[in-house]
């Protein structure tokens, strides 16, 4: 049976505004949110857990569009398991994973496989994109809108073996699918030229400092630039993923309200974070495709983030082995963990007034919902499932190995102090997640997506 909450005396962070109220959990959703005021009393109820918020921040849950949680096949580095409870920790509350996993999810009965697995062990909300190759059309066109949250087109190598480079595959791609498009784009012959260039130059033991150079600015906006013409000449709904160069700004509109683009972009949040000063000091653990760049880039970024002509926030999550990560440059593969930390950065940057607290729960949580069409969450809103979180602004802690829940075990974030942190995650109206201690009991659901 289901429990029923009533958190009181809630800051409740939702739709641009910040206001005090309590807010009812029953069967699975919000129920009521009783907003105060001089004259208010919110009722009580019989069988239902009390929680006093003390006045801390209470959001929606964190959807993340872009996660790769390695099952099957890549479990040495993380799974579903291990994985969705970091996010769920994080206050991330559902999550959209990608197809680069052993086997390639490039078949409808392997992307269904998929999410058996999650219904087994998912502390979270699920989805899960299905994969494009050069000769899998067929099965992409299978694809149901309905319980599936897009294609995955790699329109640039990154991890795995999943680029899509055939102009005719791609026409086609862009032109007979009618669902949305999240395309990673990074233009693979410029990549190669530069590799070839830095690796004549250094051999093997190349600094990780000239990853941007070799993943460059012009390799990101070449293959972004063809992927929203592709996007224009067909009427494709394209999203294009982890924006990491001030240029690519260029390709996007923020005229137009979110619930019309066809054409959506998103930013991860190392690249928000980080520039290429810190490769001195992180080295491989800060590899990433694309690559983090300059520090005018992550300043373009925010500024296109607040602009909105960028529209989410993600992780790019990807966990590796930190064994994996001491190879030198060529050998060490790119990317790295993040959904345990990605919330309590964004509010760091809140404290450094970078954004508001509105913009970090517009961006992390309401966009995402709508720019995937995703039913009933993303909002505190009544009879919306209720995915949320509370956090504490002010209780101050250190990354640790500790503390540290990713499989792999190691974050770029060690050592560093947050200022923030989360103290209750709910998925569908479970506590799952309660000040360090879970409930594993209870397992997300698969998201419907009203298209």
């Amino acid at each position: 049976m289901t429990k029923s909450y009533l958190i009181r005396n809630a800051k409740v962070v939702n739709e641009n505004q910040i206001f005090e109220a309590d807010v009812l959990i029953k069967d699975n959703c919000f129920e009521e949110i009783y907003i105060k005021s001089a004259n208010s009393k919110t009722p009580s109820f019989e069988d239902v857990i009390e929680i006093d918020a003390k006045g801390n921040y209470l959001i929606p849950g964190v959807i993340d569009d872009q996660v790769h949680f390695r099952e099957p096949g890549l479990t040495n580095k993380g799974d579903i398991y291990s994985e969705s409870k970091a996010a769920v920790a994080g206050g991330v509350t559902s999550f959209m994973e990608m197809p680069n996993t052993s086997p390639n999810t490039l078949t409808q009965e392997l992307l269904e496989e998929k999410y058996t697995l999650a219904s087994e062990k998912s502390l979270a909300n699920y989805s899960f994109y299905m994969g494009a190759s050069n000769d899998n059309i067929e099965e992409i066109l299978k694809t149901n809108p309905k319980n599936v949250c897009g294609i995955k087109v790699f329109m640039g190598a990154s991890t795995g073996n999943m680029l899509v480079d055939n102009p005719e595959t791609l026409e086609a791609i862009f032109s007979k699918s009618k669902m949305l498009i999240a395309a990673h784009c990074e233009d693979e012959p410029t990549i190669r030229k530069n590799s070839e260039f830095y690796k004549e130059k250094y051999g093997e033991n190349m600094p990780v400092e000239h990853h941007p150079n070799i993943r460059s600015e012009e390799a990101c906006f070449l293959s972004s630039a063809m992927a929203v013409n592709l996007a224009k000449k067909h009427n494709t709904r394209l999203h294009v993923l982890h924006l990491s160069t001030a240029k690519e700004l260029e390709l996007f509109d923020n005229t137009i309200n979110l619930t019309e683009k066809r054409i959506t972009a998103e930013v991860c949040v190392h690249h928000l974070w980080f520039n290429e000063k810190d490769y001195q000091k992180y080295g491989m653990k800060i590899k990433w495709n694309p690559a983090i760049k300059t520090a005018k880039d992550q300043e373009a970024l925010l500024a296109g983030l607040l602009s909105n002509k960028i529209d989410v926030l993600a992780t790019d999550h990807a966990p590796h082995t930190s064994e994996e990560k001491k190879n030198t440059y060529f050998k060490a593969p790119s990317g790295g963990p993040l959904v345990q930390h990605s919330l309590v950065t964004m509010l760091e940057m809140h404290h450094q007034n970078k954004i508001s607290l509105e913009k970090v729960v517009e961006k992390m949580c309401h966009a995402p919902a709508i720019l995937f069409q995703v039913s009933k969450r993303g909002f505190i809103k009544k009879g919306y499932f209720a995915d949320c979180v509370l956090v504490n602004l002010n209780q101050p802690w250190t990354v640790s190995p500790e503390n540290i829940l990713y499989k792999c075990g190691w974050s770029p974030f060690e050592g560093t102090e947050f200022k923030s942190k989360v103290l209750k995650t709910f998925v569908n109206g479970n506590l799952v997640f309660n000040e360090g201690v879970f409930d594993e009991k209870i397992k997300g659901n698969r998201l419907i997506f009203e298209r």
